[in-house]
C-alpha cells in the first residue's frame, strides 16, 4: 500500500468518531472537573519512567525517511562528529540509495538501508546499532513510527505534527510514560531568532502580564500540493504524493505547531499553565479548485476534486491561566509567508508581520510603533550569540540546526528534552479538536490534559541556557 492509498486520515465524516473518544462513558475519555478530558487509567499520580542515558559520547541514529525534508536533517547529523548514521529506510529506493551514498561521502561507513514495503521501517528498528531515530515520513506514518521506536528503547525526534488523532497523541504519551524513552518533537521555529529574543523579553517582564497572542501557518502550498497542469495521483511528485490528500479529505487546522509552539513557550504552557478549550472555523474552499483550472484548464482531471480544507481556518484557544490565542492555518491562497505571531500584555505588545513594538514607558513616543530590531538584538538569545556560526546554512533561517542539535544533546545527556512529549501532543491535538469543533458548527472543544494535573508544577525547560 502507497502512503498515497493510506486512509487513515481524519474525515469530517469521521467527526462522530471523534466526538464519541470524547465522551463520558466506559473505555472512553472522561471530563475533569475543569472541563478538561483525562485519558481513563491515566492518575495524576503517574509519570514518565526516569531515563539514564546509556549514550554519552555519540548517538547513532537510523533515518525513517530520507525524502526532502528526511535528506536535510541527515546533512545536518553528518556535519557533527558524534552522530553517526547507522541506518536508513525509505519506500522509494532511490531515496535511500542517495542517502547512502551522502554517508559515505561524509566519510562514514555505509549504513544499512531498508527499502522493503511500506512495513521495512520495522527491521530498521530492531537493530542494535541504532540508539535514536529521526523520522522524517509523511504524516499519517509519525506516530505509529514514534509508538514503535519507543517500544524498541529508541530515543525519537520527531517531524511535526507528532499525530493526526486524539489516540494516537496518547499512543505517544502512554508508551513515553511506560517506556521512559525520550520522544522530541521537531519543531523548529521554537528556535527562530526573534522568537527567542521574544521570549527572553516576556520572562524579564518587559510585555508586562501576558494576555494575548497569536500565531499561524500561513504559507501559499498550491506549488506543493499540485505540480501545475500535472494530474494529482499517479505520477506526483514530492509532498504532493501524500499531503495534498490530506487538503482533500480534512477540514481543520492541519499544521498548527509552527504557530503554536513559540506561542505555547511564551505562555507556560504545560508548566503551570494549559490549553482549555478550542473553537474552530474555516471558510469555503475556493483556492485550490481556482489555482487547478488556471493551471490546467476546466477539463484537467484535477478540476473534478472537492476539497474540505477551509481556504482559511480560524482557531480560537483558551487557557488556564485566562490568556486566549489565536491561531490561523491559510495555505490555498495567494499570499506571502508569515507566521503571523502577535504577543500583548499588560505593558505592550510585538508583532512580527510588522517587525515592530510598542511598551508603554519605553517606547519613544506614545501610541506609535518604533522598529523591533534594536530591542530584539539587545535580547538575542545566548543560543544564537554562542551557536550562531554553526547555523548559518543550516535550513530555515539557521533553526534545524538548534532543533537537530537539542535533540542530540539531551539524549546523549539524559537531560529532558526541551520539547517533550506532552508538548507534542498537546500542540499536535490541535488538529483533530478544530476538526471536529468545524463539523460541530464551531462548537467549543476541551483540550485532553495529557500531564493528569503535572502541568501545574512541570518546571520550565525550553532555552533557559545557552546550550539547548
Amino acid at each position: 500500500m502507497s502512503p498515497m492509498d493510506r486512509r487513515d486520515f481524519v474525515r469530517t465524516g469521521a467527526a462522530a468518531a471523534l466526538g464519541a473518544s470524547l465522551a463520558r462513558g466506559p473505555g472512553a475519555a472522561r471530563a475533569a472537573p475543569d472541563g478538561s478530558v483525562a485519558r481513563p487509567g491515566t492518575a495524576a499520580a503517574a509519570g514518565p519512567r526516569s531515563f539514564t542515558s546509556p549514550f554519552p559520547g555519540r548517538l547513532r541514529l537510523g533515518f525513517i525517511g530520507v525524502g526532502g525534508r528526511g535528506s536535510w536533517l541527515l546533512g545536518l547529523a553528518l556535519a557533527r562528529d558524534d552522530t553517526p548514521v547507522t541506518a536508513v529506510c525509505d519506500i522509494v529506493p532511490e531515496a535511500a540509495a542517495r542517502a547512502v551514498r551522502a554517508v559515505t561521502d561524509a566519510g562514514g561507513a555505509a549504513p544499512a538501508s531498508f527499502t522493503a514495503g511500506d512495513e521495512d521501517w520495522r527491521n530498521l528498528l530492531e537493530r542494535d546499532d541504532v540508539d535514536a531515530v529521526i523520522v522524517a515520513t509523511p504524516w499519517q506514518w509519525h506516530a505509529p513510527m514514534a509508538v514503535a521506536a519507543m517500544e524498541k528503547g529508541k530515543a525519537v525526534g520527531l517531524e511535526v505534527p507528532a499525530a493526526l488523532t486524539v489516540e494516537e497523541c496518547w499512543d505517544l504519551v502512554r508508551t513515553h510514560e511506560r517506556t521512559g524513552t525520550p520522544l522530541m518533537m521537531l519543531e523548529n521555529v521554537c528556535w527562530r531568532r526573534d522568537v527567542l529574543a521574544v521570549l527572553g523579553m516576556v520572562r524579564e517582564g518587559l510585555f508586562g502580564d501576558l494576555v494575548h497572542c497569536q500565531g499561524g501557518y500561513q504559507h501559499d502550498l498550491r506549488a506543493i500540493k499540485f505540480q501545475p497542469g500535472a494530474e494529482f495521483g499517479p505520477g506526483a511528485t514530492g509532498e504532493a504524493v501524500w499531503r495534498t490528500r490530506h487538503s482533500i479529505e480534512r477540514n481543520g487546522d492541519l499544521y498548527p505547531t509552527h504557530g503554536i509552539g513559540p506561542v505555547a513557550n511564551w505562555l507556560g504552557i504545560q508548566r503551570g499553565n494549559r490549553f482549555l478549550r478550542l473553537s474552530s472555523a474555516a471558510t469555503k474552499s475556493h483556492g485550490l479548485h481556482e489555482y487547478v483550472v488556471a493551471a490546467g484548464g476546466p477539463e484537467h482531471p484535477n478540476a473534478d476534486i472537492g476539497f474540505r480544507l477551509g481556504d482559511v481556518v480560524t482557531t480560537l484557544i483558551t487557557t488556564a491561566n485566562d490568556e486566549t490565542i489565536l491561531l490561523s492555518h491559510d495555505t490555498n491562497l495567494p499570499r506571502p509567508y508569515s507566521l503571523n505571531f502577535r504577543v500583548q500584555g499588560t505593558r505592550g505588545l510585538w508583532m512580527d508581520d510588522f517587525d515592530a513594538l510598542y511598551i508603554e514607558g519605553a517606547s519613544p513616543e506614545p501610541h506609535r510603533w518604533e522598529p523591533a530590531a534594536p530591542w530584539l538584538e539587545r535580547h538575542d538569545h545566548g543560543l544564537w550569540r554562542r551557536y550562531a556560526a554553526d547555523a548559518e546554512g543550516a535550513g530555515h533561517g539557521g533553526m534545524d540546526f538548534f532543533v537537530l542539535h537539542a535533540f542530540v544533546e539531551a539524549v546523549k545527556r539524559g537531560d529532558p528534552t526541551p520539547l517533550d512529549v506532552y508538548d507534542a501532543a498537546a500542540w499536535s491535538v490541535i488538529s483533530p479538536l478544530s476538526e471536529l469543533s468545524i463539523a460541530r458548527g464551531g462548537d467549543a472543544v476541551a483540550f485532553p490534559d495529557f500531564t493528569a494535573g503535572r502541568w501545574r508544577t512541570r518546571a520550565a525547560v525550553f532555552g533557559l541556557g545557552d546550550e539547548f
